[in-house]
């Protein structure tokens, strides 16, 4: 374990120091050229403080509905943020000790979590995590001092004072960021319970709707997928011991999420192909695989039939189909087994795009009902295959930089190759994509600076009018996600 920097000498450790202010600077990921940045701030003036619309992220409903104050500064902002802890994680510092895959760690262990990362702060330099740790801690706990060894009991405190007031609790953040709406990922088998109350309360401050993840139940070859499936079954009310009642309960737990206000359904398998089985030979490897019968091959070659099947349920019922490919989940198995999935260690592969959905766009590329929102960890494939892609079929759009893409640098290629490609109308607009509540702002604020910066370049260029690039920021922000997700 690496512990929190400190001096080597012992009496010199002990004399107070001052703290390093935390800077919110006002032209933070603006241009630096002086007559760019100017035109940047008025652009970023006219959506600064426009409503946040989230499309696709990791909320937890359940807390939303609770309203209960948060229980402590690392349990809110260090253990559900991978992001956070894997970066502790690569210099030496313990998964367990940062209390990730728990709750609530006791309260002398949320400090010791807590005062590792003050005092490893250097870790984050030049990272967006900096970004939006600075702007959660400053815009949000008005804390004034960069974090450090030193003042980490003293930030701890008065963080925990903060979530100790009702202006902090999840409700009333919600109102205080501006969210107007905020998606969540769900199981297709949930009751949508937490979902059902809020949307029944009138004084609900945002618009929570699910979104339909079947991931789990279309890969035979993950663990426990028999039972997963009588599961659904069950919440469908249909019997799924052959592929057309697999089928029907798939298609009846959409319709129920629809009812309770899911727009999208959100996929992540490791690649995009979508090749077509015969419908006998899908029934086969179906009933195979109930019995455990089923190969590596069949299962893959049915996970892949079954992604063009949802994006035919999508033609048909209207859910936009997004898709995040491209992930080795769980790269070190012995951190799943100690912590679980999504702590930190899926590593992107290489994603081919054309050949792969191929089959799924010749059959539903023009369909008029089909929104279809590729997102990509491949950098490459931005401009190489899905600009291209969406610069032809209608019912494509780039969904936003995500993930380890969810940078400036990144962003800032993907803004100059892909709107040159294919035009700013075929993009997504932002997708926050986090588990980590208090970042939300942040990381939109960050989205709306740089498409600021860089629709101040093309007015720069005189390849804008000012009165466009105000309208093109205005309809990233807003117009666009709405549209794309049909909100």
């Amino acid at each position: 374990m690496t512990e929190p920097k400190t001096s080597e000498n012992p009496e010199r450790a002990a004399v107070p120091v001052r703290a390093a202010p935390l800077n919110l600077h006002e032209d933070r990921l603006l241009p630096s050229e002086p007559r760019t940045r100017g035109i940047a701030r008025e652009l970023y003036a006219a959506v600064r403080d426009r409503p946040i619309i989230s499309p696709h992220g990791h909320v937890d409903p359940g807390m939303l509905l609770a309203d209960e104050p948060f229980a402590d500064p690392t349990s809110l902002l260090v253990q559900p943020d991978h992001y956070v802890t894997r970066m502790l994680h690569a210099s030496g510092i313990s998964l367990a000790e940062l209390g990730v895959g728990r709750g609530p760690l006791p309260e002398d262990k949320a400090r010791q979590a807590w005062r590792m990362l003050c005092g490893n702060w250097d870790l984050f330099r030049g990272t967006p995590m900096r970004y939006w740790f600075d702007s959660e801690l400053g815009g949000i706990f008005g804390v004034t001092e960069r974090p450090s060894a030193q003042n980490a009991d003293r930030l701890y405190d008065q963080i925990a004072a903060k979530l100790a007031e009702t202006a902090f609790r999840p409700r009333a953040l919600l109102a205080q960021f501006g969210i107007e709406v905020l998606a969540t990922t769900d199981d297709p088998s949930d009751g949508l319970l937490a979902h059902q109350a809020i949307a029944a309360d009138p004084t609900f401050p945002t618009r929570v709707i699910p979104t339909f993840r079947p991931d789990r139940y279309l890969e035979p070859a993950g663990a426990g997928w028999v039972g997963d499936v009588d599961r659904l079954g069950r919440s469908a009310g249909t019997e799924v011991g052959d592929f057309t009642g697999y089928i029907a309960a798939l298609e009846e737990r959409r319709r129920f999420f629809i009812a309770n206000g899911a727009v999208s359904a959100d996929h992540s398998h490791f690649d995009l192909r979508t090749t077509p089985l015969e419908p006998s030979e899908a029934a086969r490897i179906y009933s195979s695989a109930r019995v455990g019968e089923a190969t590596d091959a069949e299962s893959t070659a049915f996970r892949r039939h079954m992604l063009l099947e949802m994006a035919r349920m999508s033609c048909d019922d209207g859910l936009v189909m997004t898709v995040h490919p491209g992930v080795h989940r769980n790269h070190h198995p012995a951190t799943f087994a100690a912590f679980g999935g999504d702590t930190g260690h899926d590593i992107p592969v290489a994603t081919e795009y054309t050949n792969a959905l191929q089959p799924l766009l010749e059959r539903y590329g023009t369909h008029p009902n089909l929104h279809l929102v590729l997102f990509t960890v491949d950098a490459d494939a931005f401009n190489r295959e899905i600009a291209p892609l969406a610069g032809f079929y209608p019912s494509v759009y780039i969904g936003a930089p995500w993930w380890f893409l969810d940078n400036p640098t990144e962003i800032r290629s993907f803004q100059r190759s892909v709107s040159e490609i294919a035009g700013l109308s075929r993009l997504s607009g932002f997708i926050d994509d986090t588990r980590a509540f208090c970042s939300i702002p942040a990381r939109h604020d960050m989205s709306r600076r740089l498409d600021a910066g860089f629709l101040a370049e093309l007015v720069a260029e005189h390849r804008l009018d000012l009165d466009e690039a105000i309208d093109s920021l205005s309809d990233l922000v807003t117009a666009q996600p709405r549209k794309v997700f049909k909100l």
